[in-house]
């Protein structure tokens, strides 16, 4: 195949690729806080704090948006894109400031699931969530002219703060950080794997993405129980 029959049948494949990750994505998240946020008028719930609504609308406006952005690029619209793209970059400083701002709420209310991590040790999974998403939007649009780039690192940015939705499916099993973080990497491996059928290699933003990801789950786990971090904690909840 030529390297244009291989650009172009490349276009058809990522057209098609992205689009559905964005809303598979956004199932899970629909999924994972139905019983709390979008359905919770069926569901004995408790209720919710202005912080907690606000926060659960900007992060669905950003996954409402991601699915718009995947959809413009596959219908050639790149030029509305460029422009919702300055609104995405507002949603995601918004994004990080309430996603910071909610883990110091539910740290200082002793938010803790029974027979988990204690609250400070489950403080620094959000923590690490946001900023590994910080740094992968970040370098989105530092690539953006590069659209390879710039795709991968949105997807995997936007997959990095789906633990918080897998976390909360209801399956007792999916509590244990190691279950809802492994299940929230399958969309690593969906890159990964798409990338070998697609184009024949893993795309070195799949690579950097998906090892910032699972770095920054693991570093999680082991910086939230050590002693540095639980001082940190108690002075943060003081």
């Amino acid at each position: 195949m030529k390297l244009a029959e291989r650009t172009a049948h490349a276009a058809r494949s990522d057209s098609i690729f992205f689009p559905l990750m964005a809303v598979a994505m956004m199932l899970v998240v629909f999924i994972g806080f139905s019983r709390t946020y979008y359905l919770k008028a069926y569901f004995d719930s408790p209720p919710l704090t202005p912080l907690r609504i606000v926060h659960g609308a900007v992060f669905t406006t950003w996954m409402v948006l991601f699915i718009v952005q995947t959809g413009l690029v596959a219908a050639n619209r790149r030029d509305i894109h460029r422009r919702l793209g300055l609104v995405g970059a507002g949603i995601a400083a918004l994004m990080v400031g309430l996603g910071v701002a909610l883990a110091v709420s539910a740290l200082r209310d002793g938010h803790a699931p029974s027979g988990g991590p204690s609250p400070a040790a489950l403080f620094a999974l959000p923590i690490f969530i946001i900023f590994v998403f910080l740094i992968l939007f970040v370098l989105g649009i530092v690539y953006r002219a590069r659209p390879q780039f710039h795709k991968r690192f949105m997807t995997l940015a936007t997959a990095a703060i789906l633990a918080a939705a897998v976390a909360r499916f209801p399956l007792s099993f999916i509590k244990n950080p190691f279950v809802f973080f492994g299940l929230t990497d399958i969309f690593i491996v969906a890159c990964g794997t798409y990338d070998l059928f697609a184009r024949g290699r893993v795309h070195p933003a799949t690579v950097w993405g998906g090892v910032a990801i699972i770095a920054s789950q693991v570093l999680s786990l082991l910086v939230g129980r050590t002693a540095f971090w639980v001082g940190f904690s108690a002075w943060l909840a003081s």
